[in-house]
């Protein structure tokens, strides 16, 4: 018996009467057609029950008789016939007779035993939703509920209210009971809602004996009581004292001590709050009384930043309240146990700045004050670092501490995330040293408004340095002249800093291998199947790149060296790839109206006339030859879109079209968007003959055929003219129409295959490759990172006294740990980790390469094999004996330059930085780098033809 038509409505003239007393819905099973479960049976189906949805529309009913049809079943009900006694044959003809009853209802018998699976499927049909990939299925782990949209067949789903969601095993998601919903055919995209959270916060006086505190594990917990205790007791001390306890006083802390054992003992947060056996960690509020009186602006930034941010939660109603105290300490900052205390005749203040600081760390500040440190990036996070570098006193009493910029000044874009520049610093080159200067005279500041690569090490090279691609070339750099990193970062609400010392933590982390998220999409995927909000977005993207920058270049390059009139262009670019750009034009556009023109049949040749080509190859309804549908699956039936210009995505389409090609040309454009209506409705609709020749043109081959000379005639005037403008894709400047059309041809994508479109924010979020960011996010990882600094000043500190920290604010999550030891590799008799080099003298006279190698045999047992400087391959075991022996006699300095056509070493070069592979190695062995030490004035004649020093 088929599915019933659910579709149908309901027939409110039958069940005219019940329907005031039972409603539209039911539920009820009859256990069997023997005794009285026949009425039972008669009863449902001729009320049209039961059934998830509207009556009569519903879920069969199932008969379960147990046994044979027997005589004493015909004197209890009228539904089996004699015929069907002693037989299976009376169950066939029971349901035949309660399916005539309404034909409404279908009935079907079951022969089993009456199980829980049986009834747990009787109860409901779960909609199974199988994601796409497994890794999506980890987001709904916390998540309670789901909505549905751009569901083809199951359209109940779409806008619904959120369903309850629970994450299977296999990874598949199951929904509530779909039985009642029409067939489900294609696609869909499911959202999860959020799970809410609800948290009340109990008054001063019972939370103060009572606490609830954020930490990550038990042994957290119990120290962020302690240090509960220790703030009553300081707050006591103030109240007795009428002040602060003096900074590294004994006395005054051997009170606080005092007073802390004191206090009535905590009690547990749950329940009725017994009071917990905790014994006090005199030891740390010893310690917090000692150091209370300093106030340091890292520990600000971060404290700061937390209250920031429940304002924001409270303000926004996102994200999840602090429950209901935090502590957070960094007295990992102080001197190692043992160590000597602070004077405290050395705390006391001198000058008004950073007076709070010498009370935390006394005559430290002087050592401070003497450091020099490279500060990288001008950004939201390099703005604080500046402002807490001005705050704590590092590079004053003379010395310059440089601060190298990304490639200009402030942009308006930093502004909303950091708190030291303002409206009147942007674009204005002396900010970066004027703006510190006024929060610290002593600061002495460079700025360096230069990108930091490979192309500006002359100016950052060996001596300097005596003296994400950016952040890894900086830690390789850092790694290179062993000079520790401190290096953060943030996404949003998330923040990490971190601390990589050199010999004492593990180094910088390697590039991560790309991950499925990160692979390319493959480009019939995008052109033709595309299936989620990211295909549309990267397609319009790749629109972008090729009608305005790409195109722009190839024709730019056949201006300078014309190609063949059947070949293709100089630049290796085919020249039918730019029927596109030449579109529904037969010469190049000479005003708006071309422009517009253009743009509206690029249009048509986009939304409406591709897709219905593609449909004419692939019709809806095709089937594959082993019995599958073309359209299913990943791939969606895509619907061709008629052109509107009263639908805003239609005309912001054609206005950032038209306004880019007339950029891209050199002609003006327009804003004025009822004027490009009237023009639209006098531009004649695009022919469709020309549509497929442009089509037909963009999927042939590299060489124009007999059948293209309206492309090459085209093309001839397009060269006549001046060169285009290729333009370079910017999404941080809304009046130049980049992201406009990425959204719009994004948009119209979505809806010719039904797939949930993104706004413009979030276009140009994903598109832009923007990272979120907020001014809380970075004061607090600024401040961790100012942490971490104090300990690398004052002499070499153990691995246990720095700290990896990370931080999630939205959740209440703060994380720190101690960072891991480097890594030891070994290899026959050498030991080392990511810390250690090779170093080799050149010596004087400068020794040979069949020197060098010898050397590193003899002293290290190291046959080596390959030897490379860079790119460039300096030796190799596999060459033929002539080729080595050619080599082996030059000195070092002089097969590099032969090599590189360089010149070699580099003004002011100390080392050549040598890699090398050995016989026996592992696949995975990577030695450390080989230092080649120049000797002081050694160089060689730069070799002719070749590049001098930059």
């Amino acid at each position: 018996m088929g599915v019933p038509d659910t579709s149908k409505p309901l027939d409110e003239e039958r069940y005219s009467r019940q329907l005031h007393v039972l409603g539209l819905r039911g539920h009820a099973e009859p256990p069997g057609v023997a005794g009285p479960c026949c009425p039972l049976l008669q009863v449902l189906v001729r009320r049209g029950g039961p059934e998830p949805g509207p009556v009569g529309r519903g879920r069969p009913h199932t008969c379960r008789p147990p046994q044979p049809t027997c005589w004493a079943d015909l004197a209890a009900q009228y539904l089996h016939l004699d015929a069907g006694l002693g037989t299976g044959e009376g169950r066939r003809t029971s349901s035949d007779r309660v399916a005539k009853l309404n034909g409404a209802v279908q009935v079907c018998a079951h022969t089993g035993g009456l199980t829980e699976q049986l009834v747990r499927d009787f109860q409901g049909s779960p909609g199974v939703l199988t994601l796409r990939t497994a890794a999506e299925a980890g987001y709904f782990r916390e998540v309670d509920a789901v909505t549905f949209s751009g569901i083809e067949g199951m359209s109940e789903l779409n806008g619904c209210a959120p369903q309850p969601v629970r994450l299977r095993e296999d990874g598949t998601l199951e929904i509530g009971d779909t039985a009642a919903f029409s067939a489900y055919v294609r696609g869909g995209a499911v959202t999860g809602v959020p799970r809410p959270a609800t948290v009340s916060h109990a008054p001063l006086d019972a939370a103060l004996l009572q606490p609830r505190v954020v930490a990550q594990g038990p042994q957290e917990a119990r120290r962020a009581r302690c240090l509960h205790q220790a703030f009553r007791a300081l707050h006591g001390f103030q109240q007795l004292r009428a002040r602060r306890p003096r900074p590294w006083d004994p006395a005054d802390a051997e009170e606080v001590v005092r007073l802390a054992r004191a206090l009535e003992p905590l009690r547990g947060a749950e329940g009725a709050g017994e009071p917990l056996d905790e014994p006090l960690d005199e030891a740390l509020v010893r310690t917090v009384a000692l150091s209370s009186a300093g106030v340091l602006s890292p520990m600000a930034a971060v404290l700061g930043a937390v209250a920031a941010q429940e304002v924001l939660k409270a303000l926004s109603g996102k994200f999840l309240p602090l429950d209901q105290w935090l502590y957070f300490e960094a007295l990992d900052c102080l001197p190692e146990e043992g160590a000597l205390l602070p004077d405290p005749e050395a705390c006391a203040p001198r000058r008004p700045l950073r007076r709070a600081d010498r009370r935390a760390r006394g005559g430290f500040q002087e050592q401070l004050s003497r450091q020099r440190y490279l500060l990288v990036g001008a950004g939201a996070i390099g703005c604080e670092l500046l402002k807490g570098f001005a705050l704590v006193g590092p590079g004053g009493r003379g010395q310059r501490r440089r601060h190298r910029g990304r490639h200009g000044p402030r942009a308006a874009l930093n502004l909303s995330r950091q708190l030291l520049f303002g409206a009147q610093d942007v674009e204005a080159e002396a900010a970066a040293e004027r703006t510190p200067a006024a929060l610290n005279p002593d600061l002495q500041v460079t700025p360096l408004p230069r990108p930091v690569d490979p192309t500006t090490e002359p100016s950052c090279g060996d001596r300097f340095f005596s003296g994400p691609s950016r952040r890894r070339y900086v830690a390789a750099r850092c790694a290179h002249y062993l000079k520790p990193l401190l290096e953060a970062g943030t996404q949003g609400a998330r923040g990490s800093a971190s601390v990589f010392v050199p010999h004492v933590t593990e180094g910088y982390p390697p590039a991560a291998s790309e991950g499925p998220g990160d692979a390319p999409h493959p480009v019939c995927t995008l052109r033709h199947f595309p299936s989620t909000t990211g295909h549309t977005l990267q397609w319009a993207r790749d629109e972008f790149e090729g009608l305005f920058c790409r195109a722009a270049q190839t024709i730019n390059g056949r201006q300078r060296a014309p190609a063949s009139p059947a070949g293709p262009g100089p630049t290796g670019t085919g020249e039918p790839a730019l029927a596109r750009t030449v579109g529904v034009l037969d010469r190049r556009p000479q005003s708006w109206r071309d422009c517009v023109a253009w743009a509206r049949g690029h249009w048509q040749l986009s939304f409406g006339h591709g897709v219905a080509r593609l449909l004419g190859r692939h019709p809806p309804g095709e089937v594959l030859p082993d019995g599958t549908r073309f359209w299913s699956g990943p791939r969606l039936c895509p619907r061709p879109l008629e052109f509107d210009a009263s639908q805003d995505t239609h005309l912001l389409y054609v206005l950032a079209a038209a306004n880019l090609c007339a950029r891209m040309h050199g002609l003006p454009g327009s804003r004025d968007l009822p004027k490009l209506r009237d023009l639209l409705e006098l531009l004649p609709p695009p022919d469709p003959r020309r549509l497929d020749a442009v089509l037909s043109g963009s999927l042939a081959s590299p060489e124009l055929g007999p059948g293209q000379d309206w492309l090459r005639e085209a093309l001839q005037d397009w060269s006549r003219g001046p060169p285009l403008e290729p333009l370079r894709f910017e999404k941080d400047d809304d009046s130049n129409f980049h992201v406009d059309f990425v959204t719009a041809a994004a948009s119209l994508r979505a809806q010719n295959y039904g797939i949930p479109a993104a706004t413009r924010s979030q276009s140009k979020r994903i598109v832009g490759q923007i990272i979120p960011a907020i001014a809380t996010t970075t004061a607090a990882v600024a401040g961790l990172l100012g942490l971490e600094l104090f300990k690398l000043v004052g002499g070499p500190r153990p691995r246990s006294a720095f700290r990896h920290s990370y931080l999630l604010l939205a959740w209440n999550c703060y994380s720190r740990s101690v960072p891991r030891a480097p890594a030891v590799h070994t290899f026959h008799r050498l030991t080392w980790t990511c810390w250690d080099r090779l170093t080799v003298p050149a010596g004087q006279p400068e020794r040979t390469l069949q020197s060098l190698l010898a050397h590193l045999q003899e002293q290290h047992g190291l046959r080596v094999t390959m030897l490379l400087l860079g790119r460039a391959l300096l030796y190799s075991v596999g060459w033929p004996p002539e080729k080595q022996a050619q080599r082996l006699g030059l000195r070092v300095t002089e097969l590099a330059q032969q090599v590189t056509r360089r010149q070699v070493p580099q003004p002011g070069q100390r080392v050549l930085a040598l890699e090398l592979s050995c016989e026996g190695e592992e696949d995975d062995t990577v030695f450390p780098p080989l230092h080649y030490e120049l000797a002081p004035g050694s160089s060689c004649p730069t070799p002719p033809g070749s590049a001098g020093p930059q």
